[in-house]
């Protein structure tokens, strides 16, 4: 056989075969998928490490997703998509490559998600000695013939004080100064001016809002931290003076709060500060604190549209329906 015979022979397009089952399978993709982002903030560009996952619905009649169209999309969007001046916009670059990918596979519905590192700059709380804080920022996508539907998120450390054990060290404390002649105005005076021990747990908090297809606010990802590190009982820095150390001990023993206080007050967070939000929107909090008195730790978590917490709010009753993040994401609620 000739050499320009053999070039002109092309090989099978494996995966366009019928499989040995005609059945559809809900996902088939890539995850791992790491990356370097290079995004352009006040005029200068910064790198930044990112983890992505790529999913495609597969029909009945294809024996399997073509793997190396997911690379290929992922690096032509991460070309093109350009980012905010100020803000990383996760989702955005999730919405690029889920509806190209479903644009080159062919496929029903495909679902990207992106988990990146991102810092941040802020000042310690007294001395003001500036301190690069890491987050995570998650974006997702899931792109169908109805639209793209996009999930914004973010994950934050924070610290708790624990209010149980604090009561506890209260009432004996309340008890030894009875014995020793305080009067009870001046027990609450001392208790008003000193915070009160207790147990402390380093708090990961999460949230994540998702916009359906037809949404197009812009949320941005410093207004979610905000929302994170506010719940707790104290935000946490990494480099402190010791004039910052005490006042975060202070604002913590003076703000305690369980797991469960935390996702109540990201659920008050998004609904006072995205009022224009449809009902339609997704809300997911979740907080993980890791005990230090326990070997357990807790977790608390709230999930829903928009609309439902919003009933439950307005109504006072106990909402018998909580949409899950797998079920909005695959189109449950209305388009806006």
């Amino acid at each position: 056989m000739s050499d320009s015979s053999t070039a002109s022979i092309q090989a099978p397009d494996v995966q366009a075969q019928l499989p040995s089952l005609e059945v559809s399978l809900s996902r088939v993709g890539v995850t791992g998928v790491e990356k370097v982002i290079r995004i352009k903030q006040d005029g200068t560009e910064q790198l930044f490490s990112a983890r992505l996952e790529c999913f495609v619905d597969l029909g009945p009649r294809q024996k399997g997703a073509h793997m190396s169209r997911f690379e290929e999309v992922v690096n032509e969007a991460i070309g093109e998509v350009i980012l905010g001046e100020a803000t990383f916009r996760a989702e955005t670059l999730a919405q690029r490559v889920a509806e190209r990918v479903r644009e080159r596979q062919g496929a029903r519905l495909a679902e990207v998600t992106i988990a990146a590192r991102y810092p941040e700059h802020k000042p310690a709380p007294v001395s003001g000695i500036q301190t690069q804080e890491i987050y995570t920022l998650f974006g997702s996508a899931v792109a169908s013939e109805r639209g793209t539907r996009r999930l914004i998120g973010v994950a934050a450390a924070g610290m708790t004080a624990c209010p149980c054990a604090q009561g506890l060290v209260q009432e004996s404390s309340r008890e030894r100064l009875l014995a020793d002649g305080f009067s009870h105005d001046e027990i609450e005076r001392i208790f008003e001016h000193v915070p009160v021990a207790t147990h402390n747990q380093r708090g990961l908090g999460t949230l994540h809002i998702g916009l359906p297809e037809d949404c197009d606010e812009d949320i941005a990802a410093r207004a979610l931290l905000d929302i994170v590190e506010s719940s707790m009982s104290s935000e946490i820095y990494e480099l402190m003076k010791r004039s910052d150390e005490g006042s975060v001990v202070e604002k913590a023993h003076r703000r305690p709060r369980f797991v469960e206080d935390c996702v109540r007050e990201m659920v008050r967070g998004v609904i006072d500060d995205f009022p224009q939000l449809p009902d339609g929107a997704f809300f997911s909090a979740h907080q993980k604190n890791l005990e230090t008195i326990h070997q357990h730790n807790v977790e608390a978590e709230r999930f829903g549209l928009l609309g439902e917490i919003r009933h439950e709010l307005s109504s006072g009753e106990h909402s018998p329906t909580h949409t899950t993040r797998r079920a909005w994401l695959d189109g449950a609620g209305p388009l806006a």
